[in-house]
């Protein structure tokens, strides 16, 4: 008896299919890690262009005080007060009370008192400058993958228009 085998050649057997099958999963599956990442990614950077524009908006909003009546504004202010923002639709005001913006962001601001040495120079010890304050404005929010994220700036504010 005389028995061939028949061998057949062409076509798909199953391994390949499991094996493209698998090869094609990671793949797919890479790619949608990447994009999930690339969204959490950019949900983070988003509040960081939104801090600090807030950021520079309240320190734009010293100026503003300054401008219009650094006497009205700084010199009545606390130095060991937490103050906070608030547009009431025409013009900025400070408050005591916390103000979140969107729901999200926390900016508050402190004033403290400056000093100059004998050479007029600012310095932690010597005369009290009444013209000058020294300003530190913060913006703080909180994410889910983040944590707390608090952007803080300081800086010197002047009575240059003495008023």
């Amino acid at each position: 008896m005389n028995h061939k085998t028949k061998i057949y050649t062409s076509g798909f057997g199953l391994i390949e299919m499991i094996i493209g099958s698998a090869v094609l999963s990671v793949a797919l599956l890479g790619i949608s890690n990447f994009f999930q990442s690339t969204l959490r990614t950019s949900g983070i950077t988003q509040s960081l262009v939104q801090g600090d524009y807030l950021l520079e908006e309240g320190m734009e909003t010293m100026k503003l005080f300054r401008d219009t009546g650094y006497t009205n504004y700084f010199k009545n202010m606390s130095t060991t007060t937490t103050y906070y923002l608030t547009w009431n639709g025409t013009t900025w005001a400070t408050t005591t009370t916390n103000t979140f913006i969107d729901g999200k962001f926390e900016r508050k601001f402190t004033l403290t008192d400056v000093k100059r040495d004998a050479n007029s120079d600012i310095s932690s010890s010597g005369t009290y400058d009444p013209d000058i304050k020294l300003v530190t404005m913060s913006v703080a929010w909180s994410s889910p993958i983040a944590g707390t994220t608090t952007r803080a700036v300081k800086a010197y504010v002047v009575n240059i228009f003495n008023n």
